[in-house]
């Protein structure tokens, strides 16, 4: 599943745009200067979420302002040549299935098999009432729209019956060479059953190491019980890079505050743990640049290690 699930490694990617303030777009020359860096450094993935409104959210009350983000992919897998570009995640019950697939599929073909589509349920009532979508009925038309996008992106002339039927007979367009991944970004308000059934990897945020422990095993249990093989497990982070290599890490909501040789322990648990994949969701504080290098440089290759006892990679 391209370069980003590696069977007994794990891989590092980065949410973008990097180190953007709420109240500002980001620097579209300078973000893909920081992916072409990420690229060159060996990073596994660019990632990207789908906000619709400048809806006020979080502890500070804040509203994003984020450009759309298949466009924004395109921009990037246009900068570099072998990162992967995904989504992280798209709002499903929030656009047509028909309109995603045709994004999807004409991005991967611009990036030339790089895509990854993450896909979530959403949580903004706010958002839904504007888009004219149910908020209580998400859970149901995530599933139902998720197997029209699934039957879209398959090189499957079988698996794309289903999507030429509700279509009326026409094609999105030609089927891909590869099946394009699809990947469950947090609950989607779905079993894990279902999640391991339909989905190609699941996506979840940082949780302290024990807990996260037991969210792997569940999630091995789910995949077991339906007999579908390993499939990766993905874990963000919120990460704030200390200047001081030594120092000890610290808990932030959803990630850590930490030095890089305590950073590499936490990675070497992680992946021993079964995480295929992490996402890094940079804090603003030192220079992005500046912390892309020191992970690129000093964190990634002492991280590439076998680890053929691994779970979860595929």
């Amino acid at each position: 599943m391209i370069q980003v699930f590696q069977p007994g490694r794990l891989t590092v990617g980065l949410m973008t745009p990097v180190d953007v303030s709420p109240d500002r777009m980001a620097d579209v020359g300078e973000a893909l200067e920081l992916a072409a860096l990420a690229d060159r450094l060996g990073f596994a993935a660019l990632w990207t979420r789908d906000v619709p409104l400048m809806v006020p959210q979080g502890s500070d009350n804040a509203a994003s302002a984020l450009d759309d983000p298949f466009l924004w992919l395109a921009a990037l897998a246009g900068a570099t040549r072998d990162i992967a570009v995904g989504t992280a995640a798209v709002v499903l019950p929030l656009r047509h299935p028909l309109h995603v697939a045709k994004a999807a599929l004409s991005l991967d073909r611009i990036s030339h098999g790089r895509f990854i589509l993450g896909m979530g349920s959403g949580d903004r009532p706010a958002e839904f009432a504007a888009f004219g979508e149910d908020l209580e009925q998400r859970a149901e038309t995530f599933r139902s729209r998720w197997a029209i996008v699934r039957a879209a992106l398959s090189p499957d002339a079988d698996d794309r019956a289903a999507v030429v039927a509700a279509t009326g007979g026409f094609p999105v367009l030609p089927a891909p060479k590869r099946r394009i991944p699809m990947i469950v970004v947090g609950s989607a308000r779905q079993s894990l059953q279902w999640t391991a059934t339909h989905a190609d990897a699941w996506a979840t945020y940082h949780r302290e190491e024990a807990r996260q422990e037991g969210r792997i095993e569940l999630w091995q249990r789910a995949l077991e019980q339906k007999g579908v093989g390993a499939k990766p497990f993905v874990q963000s982070v919120q990460l704030e890079l200390l200047a001081d290599p030594d120092a000890a890490s610290e808990p932030l909501e959803l990630g850590l505050r930490t030095g890089r040789n305590a950073l590499i322990a936490y990675l070497r648990r992680l992946q021993a743990m079964g995480v295929a994949h992490v996402l890094f969701n940079l804090g603003r504080g030192r220079p992005a640049r500046e912390v892309i290098e020191e992970l690129g440089n000093e964190v990634l290759p002492r991280c590439r290690i076998d680890a053929s006892t691994q779970v979860g990679a595929g």
